[in-house]
């Protein structure tokens, strides 16, 4: 783990590069030294139904969930959360200049006891 998941707006797929979003916030995900290479997924879904704020039509989101395992200081999950967020604002702009978006990240730390995995794909990235 960590798991990075994307939830957004159905019509903001039509204003800005979602893919793009997910390969550069992959990207930082890879090059910290936080985060080991085979947990991380990053995930993006489109809300086929939502209502934003007022429910205006124009009114779009991005609302991100970063779950981690236990055991990382604070600090340093505020500071992995901080590029993140800068990074998504930056592929963001464009919507983040109109007053109909909202962005949002969240931080979560997964309890190890009541977290079950079977990933063979550890196994095959920690092979030299």
């Amino acid at each position: 783990m960590p798991h990075l998941h994307i939830e957004y707006s159905k019509g903001l797929a039509d204003k800005v590069d979602i893919g793009e979003l997910v390969g550069q916030l992959h990207a930082r995900m890879v090059a910290s030294a936080m985060f080991p290479t085979a947990g991380i997924r990053v995930r993006a879904f489109c809300a086929d139904h939502a209502l934003v704020a007022d429910g205006l039509a124009e009114n779009n989101f991005v609302a991100m969930t970063l779950s981690v395992g236990a055991g990382r200081a604070q600090a340093d999950l505020k500071s992995e959360g901080d590029q993140l967020f800068s990074i998504a604002q930056t592929v963001l702009q464009a919507p983040l200049s109109q007053p109909h978006f909202a962005l949002s990240l969240e931080i979560r730390e997964i309890n190890p006891d009541l977290s079950w995995k079977d990933t063979p794909i550890h196994e095959r990235l920690s092979k030299p």
